[in-house]
């Protein structure tokens, strides 16, 4: 079996101390450019691998930090996910991702292993249902945790998502400002913060323009572009005759409009559809989705710089830190017909 490569190899190939190859392997400021480069590439022609285990007993550091969510295959998480890597990248540390599909038996036994793994923190999207308990158990352990998306009652720790309740607010204002009144409310859930938010913005918006709230015009549950679809069929049925819908996210209302044009109406003409995050898709959709931004980039980097701090002994204020949503007035709303008809 080949004899492992470690720093004192690479020192006596190059006539330097091990103190000096350690800081180089490092990018410390404290070794010239000329001379790091130089390390670097016989590490690279060596074959060397950086002992993180070695390295964690010297500095009680593993670099490891965990993140779970509850589905990476939403968008919505992707964004936050591509944010976080890259501030983590800029301090070289490494993620390891967990999805908990709202099991909080399985987020659990994330952040058990992620203790024993001895991860320096953890950035997490809390499952329906997390206690209270189970955030304290990493933080009563020595890891750090900073939430995502969502918040947990009686846990205070720094928590950055957007103002979900300013947000559908914009959005219902948008869509009876065109004329609508009969609004419907498609998707989420009230076992979320993030679903009671968007819930009382879209509430609140209707009770303040006068507008009746009719539970008829809500349409709790849907979170996908399959379910949206899905939902196509009870929304048009409805014997209200919504004219417009607040979709929980993107994904929802690209579905929803799915199914409305295949009943052979067209979205933002006949009937007018918001979406909420703004992702990518959203503005190559047909017809290109009005819909809120969120400030997931931003939900994503303020949460790992976060972590960093504490890390690094400067710790961010815990508490609620909203990030304020935009609008993205696109194609899929337009004025209400005349006569208030679909």
């Amino acid at each position: 079996m080949a004899q492992k490569v470690k720093l004192s190899t690479i020192a006596e190939a190059l006539g330097l101390s091990t103190a000096t190859v350690s800081l180089a392997l490092r990018d410390s400021p404290l070794v010239a450019d000329i001379t790091r480069e130089r390390i670097k590439e016989k590490a690279v022609e060596l074959g060397y691998i950086y002992n993180r285990r070695a390295a964690s007993l010297r500095t009680s550091r593993s670099g490891i930090i965990g993140v779970v969510v509850h589905d990476i295959m939403n968008p919505f998480y992707a964004e936050i996910l591509k944010a976080i890597e890259t501030e983590l990248d800029r301090s070289r540390q490494t993620f390891i991702l967990s999805n908990h599909y709202d099991s909080v038996e399985k987020q659990r036994n994330f952040i058990e292993t992620l203790l024993q793994l001895g991860g320096d923190g953890v950035i997490m999207s809390p499952a329906i249902g997390t206690p209270a308990s189970d955030i304290r158990l990493a933080e009563d352990n020595g890891m750090p945790a900073i939430l995502i998306a969502r918040s947990v009652p009686e846990i205070d720790l720094p928590t950055f998502r957007g103002d979900d309740a300013y947000g559908t607010t914009l959005a219902t204002n948008h869509l009876i400002s065109l004329g609508h009144t009969r609004i419907a409310m498609i998707g989420g859930t009230d076992h979320t913060s993030t679903g009671r938010d968007r819930y009382a913005g879209y509430a609140n918006a209707m009770k303040a323009a006068g507008l009746e709230l009719e539970s008829a015009l809500r349409i709790p549950g849907p979170r996908t572009k399959q379910s949206g679809f899905e939902a196509a069929v009870n929304f048009l049925a409805n014997p209200l005759k919504p004219t417009a819908a607040v979709c929980w996210n993107d994904l929802v209302a690209i579905g929803l409009m799915n199914g409305i044009a295949r009943a052979g109406l067209v979205p933002g003409r006949d009937i007018s559809v918001t979406g909420y995050d703004d992702l990518e898709e959203a503005a190559i959709a047909t017809p290109a989705l009005t819909t809120v931004w969120n400030g997931q980039s931003e939900v994503g980097r303020f949460a790992a710089r976060a972590l960093l701090d504490k890390l690094n002994g400067s710790s961010e204020a815990d508490g609620l830190h909203l990030i304020k949503p935009e609008m993205r007035i696109r194609q899929s709303t337009g004025p209400l017909h005349p006569g208030g008809t679909r």
